[in-house]
């Protein structure tokens, strides 16, 4: 959604590079081309003025002037104003301390509000809590019956005492209001912490129905009304929201359809307007295309500066913990990477959702959206068909996947032989990655890596003396009394010498002293720093 605020942006702040020292008209450049940009993006005009004149009075201070990096220092207060404009900290939902917690939902008709509800009832169930839907709407046709598909989706109950109508032409039978309050009573006594009322939509200010859920709010009482906002309604977001505010009143916002190509001027314009945080963003289709929003990571994307730490909470909500545990001590046995692990790795990521949206959450995707935008989801699934084509002996052994081997799961796989080649030259390049990484040697190209198996200095940082490539000395006899003599008598050199600890990523050995790897005295660091890398 953001695309073209952050090309924007990124062009802008380009133009900064290398400057030493940024004049007054450089700054006001800047500033206008911020300005155009936020309007380009359908930011609300007064939030843009406010924004404008906090970057340029921070600009025009010692802020910049006096730093080492001018541009750099621009981007920091960009970032900082757009954290500020987004809500400043995540806000949590307040929980009851007597349960239930009623939320009420409210927006739109066509935002996504009985979407948005089976999305939030899954996000809240996976977080240990027990909620339950309650289809309030009475108006839409066929709303009660979307509700309690999206809740058999969430694996979550649905109370739904009133079908609603079947088409526009019936009319509705039944009481919202009456409803809602029997809802919350059948959570009490089913022992549910968490309500989540779904409420009639409106066309536009509907004042019958905008009374409606102002009746509903007084009749339940809720602990949060979350206003679901439709990100690509542009402009006319801030008269809804104020609209809503003043006939409902609501604590919250919920962004939908944030996955559109719409410029995203709701999102960066609902905060300041209505002074009600920004609490969930809808991303997608699918149930678990839900996340919390948190302003400090939003502003990330949106600079181009990447959202590591939502794509680490999703890799740990989907990462199977055995199978990264199982994964973990074939590095530390050193056995080989075969395509059945490189199989399960890929599985594990497609749990994890779409690739592309994966991918954008890098830093520095921006430049690549292009090339991103012609990825094809489906090559995951094509790989995992060559893979299970094989057999149980050419996944552990690929060298001996010969032309006519090939030619077979080929056809097994119902893809092209140079698919097969592609996908083997690949593997072999992980292979290779994997085996340096198990003997200690890090990333091709990086120092060794702290607390890998055998990561000492004979990884690509350095070699230890008299011993090659640093790997770990082994008995010459194949006797095993002889062999056992010889290691003995290795283990007693190793200590007499002072060789490296295992373990350690920096040739420090296990009395203090060096053997001639990375010496952490020959940098500039403050008193006791050398302890963390691995000295005394």
């Amino acid at each position: 959604m953001f695309n073209s605020l952050s090309d924007r942006l990124a062009a802008t702040f380009k133009n900064l590079k290398g400057k030493g020292r940024l004049s007054e008209a450089d700054i006001d450049a800047t500033a206008r081309e911020i300005r155009r940009a936020l309007l380009d993006a359908d930011v609300a005009v007064p939030v843009v003025r406010e924004f404008i004149s906090h970057i340029k009075e921070r600009a025009l201070g010692e802020e910049v002037s006096q730093a080492l990096n001018p541009g750099q220092q621009i981007v920091k207060i960009v970032n900082e104003e757009l954290v500020a404009i987004l809500g400043g900290e995540t806000r949590r939902l307040n929980l009851a301390k007597n349960p239930p917690t009623v939320i009420m939902l409210v927006g739109l008709q066509g935002a996504g509000k009985t979407t948005l509800a089976g999305k939030l009832s899954k996000h809240l169930k996976e977080q240990g809590h027990t909620p339950l839907l309650v289809a309030a709407d009475l108006q839409r046709p066929n709303a009660v019956k979307q509700l309690q598909v999206n809740g058999e989706r969430a694996g979550v109950p649905v109370y739904a005492p009133h079908p609603g109508v079947s088409s526009e032409f019936e009319d509705p039978t039944g009481d919202p209001v009456q409803v809602a309050r029997n809802g919350v009573a059948e959570a009490k006594a089913r022992y549910n912490d968490i309500v989540i009322v779904d409420t009639a939509g409106r066309l536009g200010m509907d004042a019958e129905l905008m009374q409606q859920a102002a009746d509903i709010r007084a009749a339940v009482q809720p602990d949060e009304v979350l206003f679901v906002l439709d990100a690509m309604i542009g402009q006319d977001a801030v008269a809804t929201a104020q609209a809503f505010n003043e006939g409902v009143g609501f604590t919250g916002v919920v962004l939908s359809k944030l996955d559109g190509d719409a410029r995203g001027g709701a999102a960066l314009s609902v905060r300041s307007v209505t002074g009600k945080p920004v609490m969930f963003a809808s991303t997608g289709e699918n149930l678990a295309d839900f996340e919390v929003f948190h302003p400090d990571r939003m502003a990330s994307r949106i600079l181009d500066m990447g959202d590591m730490m939502s794509l680490i909470e999703q890799a740990e909500r989907n990462w199977d913990r055995a199978d990264a545990e199982k994964m973990a001590q074939k590095f530390v046995d050193q056995e080989d990477f075969t395509l059945d692990d490189f199989l399960d790795q890929m599985q594990q990521i497609k749990k994890m959702g779409s690739m592309k949206k994966l991918l954008m959450m890098m830093p520095g995707a921006q430049g690549m959206r292009q090339q991103l935008e012609q990825f094809d989801e489906r090559q995951i699934d094509r790989i995992e068909a060559i893979i299970r084509s094989m057999t149980p002996h050419e996944r552990v052994a690929p060298k001996i996947i010969n032309g006519s081997r090939r030619a077979r799961i080929a056809r097994g796989a119902g893809v092209q032989v140079s698919e097969i080649n592609g996908l083997l030259e690949r593997f072999g390049q992980a292979q290779k990655m994997m085996k340096k990484m198990a003997a200690g040697g890090g990333m091709p190209g990086m120092p060794g890596m702290p607390g890998m198996p055998g990561g000492g200095a004979g990884g690509a940082g350095g070699s230890r003396k008299g011993k090659g490539k640093g790997k770990k000395a082994k008995p010459k006899s194949g006797n095993p009394a002889k062999a056992a003599q010889e290691m003995r008598e290795l283990e007693d050199r190793r200590k007499r010498s002072g060789s490296p600890a295992a373990g350690s990523a920096f040739g420090q050995g296990a009395e203090g002293g060096t053997d001639g790897g990375f010496d952490p005295s020959s940098l500039n660091l403050p008193n006791g720093f050398d302890k963390y890398l691995g000295g005394n």
